[in-house]
């Protein structure tokens, strides 16, 4: 029996897959079937959103194209009802659709053509970082961690600030996870890719970036105004620890 890296631990992962090509779907299917993961397939940005709101799914595969609507506009309707993980296909090479889809909320991105190998590895780890497989682990709680007026739950990972719920995507967390538990210290961006993300470092990928740049405007700024996350010429990231945090 496969098994990527635990993935199929608990039970099979649920995914949807949204794209209307069709034998992409079918090769899609027969790659992640015998590797644990059950798929509902849909053409439409229609059908998508309303599957994908009924949040029976662990993850969305969710294609840049469709012949109805665009995938943004099918990703921020889905980010006004659930926070399923969502990895957007995208057409290789086009920067502006990675970085919008990241910015609406996108999990990760993959760019078109891939092997089926990295779409199960990008698939992977979204889960582990999404936390979907430790429901039957509740009974040793993890922490729950504060900085000034923002609060992690690692158990049910949520986050919230002054009392009020943050909607972070799963790279969200885990950075402000990796930043929580790294108080005071800067983080390479190396680091921050495969902790984060969980793969190899390319100075070409800006993905880690963008999820900072998204995250830094959820917090806001520090009750006196300054930046929560700064950035470190040439090195990485800082998270300010306020002073009486």
């Amino acid at each position: 029996m496969h098994n990527s890296k635990g993935v199929t631990q608990r039970s099979n992962p649920r995914l949807l897959v949204v794209d209307d090509d069709r034998d992409l779907c079918h090769l899609v299917t027969r790659c992640l079937e015998p590797e644990g993961f059950t798929l509902s397939v849909v053409h439409t940005g229609r059908e998508g959103v309303k599957i994908a709101v009924e949040g029976t799914h662990e993850l969305i595969v969710l294609d840049v194209m469709l012949p109805d609507k665009k995938g943004f506009d099918v990703l921020r309707e889905i980010r006004t009802h659930v926070r399923t993980p969502v990895l957007m296909l995208t057409a290789k090479g086009d920067e502006f659709d990675r970085v919008l889809g990241l910015e609406l909320g996108a999990d990760d991105y993959l760019p078109k053509p891939f092997s089926p190998r990295e779409l199960i590895a990008r698939i992977s780890a979204i889960l582990r970082r999404s936390g979907w497989q430790s429901e039957s682990n509740t009974a040793s709680r993890p922490p729950v961690m504060h900085s000034g007026d923002i609060e992690l739950d690692l158990a049910a990972r949520t986050v919230s600030k002054a009392g009020e719920p943050l909607r972070l995507t799963t790279a969200e967390f885990d950075l402000l996870r990796v930043f929580f538990e790294a108080p005071g210290k800067v983080l390479t961006r190396e680091a921050l890719v495969e902790n984060v993300l969980d793969r190899k470092f390319s100075p070409f990928d800006r993905s880690i970036d963008l999820h900072i740049s998204n995250l830094r405007r959820k917090l806001g700024p520090q009750g006196d105004g300054s930046e929560r996350i700064r950035s470190v010429r040439g090195i990485g990231y800082l998270y300010a620890w306020p002073a009486q945090g």
